[in-house]
């Protein structure tokens, strides 16, 4: 389990090797792939609004994949309601699938949350989650997509 220092850390220093193999496209073969909406977020670096999808009341048991890759990122048992019209996890499955970055945009610092092995922008992480991580990855419905 990563604490907040540790997810700093890697977003200054650099992350693991990702847990699986690197899925790589172009922007044009992204576009061809994903709705709007979906590339527009994972591809940009966008935001859906808030409280737009019905994913922040589900918490059925299951595990949630990147929407563009299908690389297995989140467990449902870690999802949790922060309140902000956002899905919150309180952590990854794997401590190398979710890579971080410095997001210096808005005038304000945060940290980008991406898919460590196609580079979807997720969302964001903050340090006011649940214990025991007291993290809340604040993800992208859209970015999501839940495991039959």
């Amino acid at each position: 389990m990563l604490d907040w220092k540790q997810v700093m850390y890697r977003a200054v220093k650099g992350n693991p090797t990702p847990p699986s193999r690197r899925v790589e496209r172009t922007l044009e073969e992204w576009r061809a792939r994903l709705s709007p909406e979906r590339f527009r977020v994972t591809r940009q670096a966008g935001t859906e609004r808030p409280f737009s999808s019905d994913s922040c009341a589900l918490f059925e048991a299951g595990i949630y994949q990147c929407a563009c890759c299908e690389t297995r990122l989140f467990d449902a048992t870690t999802k949790f309601d922060s309140g902000t019209g956002w899905p919150s996890f309180s952590e990854p499955m794997d401590l190398a699938a979710v890579a971080y970055r410095e997001d210096l945009a808005h005038g304000m610092t945060r940290i980008e949350a991406s898919c460590a092995v196609c580079d979807a922008h997720l969302g964001h992480v903050f340090p006011d989650g649940p214990a025991p991580s007291r993290l809340r990855y604040c993800i992208n419905a859209v970015a999501l997509h839940k495991e039959a």
